[in-house]
């Protein structure tokens, strides 16, 4: 009995997910727009079309299959919102619709499918002072639309009106759009569709974007007709969108009232819900009207000619203003093109050049066009400003002692007739900014010649730059390294960075005045000497060395290092101290091979590398000879060491 149970709540619950699965199915988003058509046969008998049009390269096949039976509503009374009748239209024909997209001037087409399913069928209407409604209803929208709020929630409504019929004959016939909506649309590219219909009443038609209607819902995704119903408001469209304003576009998208004619340029990709609505006049009245809503897809294509120019700095809209001279040069950043247009906002004016150069007449505001292969099948163009403004220059003065470490005050000088500073940006080598018309700054040693650039922007949208080279002396007075001697080593110094040289204090010294002084120091201690340097206008500098006087000599070399790159006993480097110069420094391996011998230099060091790979860890033998400081006597040490890793 337990078993029979869980089979049955197993084959419940499968049924239940067939049934959600079903009606997933049937509500998936597919449909990309619809029609419904009227002709009058006569004795008051109608042809009603029902055309279908459902995305066959994305859209769910199941929920396509769905759509058969085609089931409708009829309704009417002052608000054709009364009953009237219902029907199904179980057979139909389909067709799938070329793309027709043969435009050269795009690279990348992308992969569109479009289907057209007609279901066709007979009614006949009683006499009546209101006319008729004809009502399809189905959910629902693809999730993704981007103009619409909530859109997998939201159905699609498709309805038309038959006028009063007051006698038993015919009355109307509806309009009928020429075209099938478009496949392809590219972002950034100018779109043009004709949207246009033919009357078989020959009535005068005027077409206008307007707002579309929620249908059917989720628990109700495909009602019959008797469970239909015309909504009240239109689809909530998510701001700033509207009915009149469906997309991104820049120039807006409008249609022609006359002719159809759909025009704009989408900016932005997605999917977005757009009615077209046809109103059909007699006598100066409009007497009915039909739409048609439909999904456009705007897609990122790959365009082959591409018109472009700079702008000036974060302003897209102006290529360039200009304070200090009226000619402008302009600059070409377009490419696909092999021909171009210049039009300069000055009468008719213009150039074939890729980048001319042109004179505005005076201070103003003119519009630039490059046109990209002019009057040929692929072409682009586009406009911006330029700005001539009132003469505004900027310059700046400077003055202090032009040594390092000295206060160098900077003052501005702006020339202009109507116009003011309103920013001053200063900017150093050492990447410092300042603010302000005035500033002053140091410049650390060792001096030479520094850039100072001012960016001065103004009121009216001037922005002038300035680059000065400030010559300073050259000074960076070195004293030398802080060092250890032996008593009576006969000891050198050697001073750099200036021009003029002074020791202090003097003792000790062969001559304070001069870049190398020699001393001899007769007992231990550390000796301090401090040397100011001077160039010949002025400019000063200071350094200090310490001097240790020792009775002897002594070499150390510690017995462990550790080259693995952490910046800690990287280097094996032996120190001397009174000593006058390490002659060799020598590393063998533990079967007596050389791995390192140093250059002829008094600070030798090895890095732990063997031919240019590190060195196994293990035990070195090291051999060092050095030369006494007070004779040519060379002497020897030797010992072992460890390389750690």
């Amino acid at each position: 009995m337990f078993n029979l149970m869980i089979s049955r709540l197993r084959i419940g619950f499968l049924l239940l997910v067939m049934i959600l699965l079903t009606a997933a199915d049937s509500r998936a988003s597919h449909m990309v727009g619809g029609d419904i058509i009227y002709r009058c046969l006569g004795n008051n008998r109608y042809e009603l079309t029902f055309i279908l049009y459902q995305d066959c390269a994305s859209g769910n096949q199941e929920a396509i299959r769905a759509d058969a039976p085609l089931r409708f509503g009829i309704f009417k009374g002052a608000d054709k919102n009364i009953f009237y009748t219902e029907g199904q239209i179980p057979n139909f024909s389909q067709e799938y619709i070329p793309a027709e997209f043969s435009n050269e001037c795009i690279n990348n087409p992308p992969i569109a499918c479009l289907q057209r399913q007609i279901f066709r069928t007979t009614v006949t209407l009683d006499t009546s002072f209101y006319g008729y409604r004809i009502l399809y209803q189905r959910c629902c929208r693809n999730q993704t639309i981007f103009n619409v709020i909530n859109p997998g929630e939201t159905g699609v409504t498709y309805y038309v009106d038959v006028p009063p019929i007051r006698s038993v004959g015919c009355v109307n016939n509806s309009p009928v759009f020429k075209n099938f909506p478009p496949q392809i649309i590219c972002v950034n590219n100018p779109f043009r569709y004709d949207f246009s219909a033919t009357d078989p009443d020959g009535d005068s038609l005027t077409y206008r974007l307007c707002s579309a209607y929620p249908g059917a819902t989720l628990n109700d995704p495909y009602p019959d007709g008797g469970n239909m119903f015309m909504p009240r408001n239109p689809i909530n469209y998510l701001p700033p969108y509207s009915g009149a304003n469906p997309i991104s576009s820049n120039p807006q998208l409008t249609i022609d009232p006359v002719t159809g004619i759909m025009t704009g340029t989408p900016t932005r990709q997605g999917r977005y819900v757009v009615t077209v609505c046809v109103d059909e006049w007699s006598n100066g009245v409009i007497k009915n009207s039909i739409s048609r809503d439909v999904q456009f897809t705007i897609t990122n294509c790959s365009k082959s000619v591409y018109a472009s120019m700079p702008s000036w700095r974060d302003r897209e809209d102006v290529y360039t203003i200009q304070c200090t001279s009226n000619t402008v040069k302009f600059v070409n950043t377009s490419y696909g093109g092999f021909s171009y247009l210049w039009r300069f906002g000055v009468g008719d004016a213009s150039s074939t050049n890729v980048e001319p150069t042109f004179t505005y007449p005076g201070v103003g505001e003119y519009e630039v066009t490059l046109i990209v292969n002019p009057g040929t099948t692929c072409t682009d163009s586009i406009t911006k400003k330029v700005i001539i403004n009132p003469f505004f220059d900027v310059d700046y003065t400077f003055e202090g002692k032009m040594c390092p470490n000295e206060l160098i005050e900077f003052e501005s000088e702006i020339f202009t007739q109507i116009d003011t500073a309103i920013s001053y940006k200063w900017y150093f080598e050492n990447a410092e900014v300042k603010d302000g018309p005035n500033t002053s700054h140091i410049f650390p040693p060792p001096g030479g010649d520094k850039y100072v650039t001012l960016v001065t922007e103004s009121r009216l949208g001037c922005v002038d730059t300035l680059t000065k080279v400030i010559p300073l002396d050259v000074i960076d007075v070195f004293a030398g390294n802080d060092t250890i001697i032996v008593v009576n080593y006969d000891f050198t110094f050697n001073g750099t960075g200036a021009d003029i040289y002074q020791w202090s204090p003097s003792t000790h010294l062969s001559d304070p005045n001069i870049a190398r002084p020699r001393a001899v120091f007769t007992d231990t201690g550390t000796y301090t000497y401090y040397l100011k340097g001077m160039t010949p206008s002025g400019c000063e500098d200071i350094d200090t060395i310490n001097i240790r006087v020792v009775l002897y000599p002594h070499m150390f070399l510690p017995n462990a290092f550790s080259p693995n790159g952490d910046g800690l006993n990287d280097v094996l480097r032996p120190t001397i101290v009174g000593y006058a110069l390490v002659n060799t420094f020598e590393i063998y391996n533990r079967f007596g091979q050389l791995v390192y011998k140093s250059a002829n230099d008094n600070y030798p060091g090895w890095d732990g590398t063997y031919r240019g790979q590190p060195a196994d860890v293990g035990v070195y033998y090291y051999r060092i000879t050095f030369t006494d400081p007070f004779s040519t006597d060379r002497h020897e040490k030797t010992g072992d060491v460890t390389l750690l890793r």
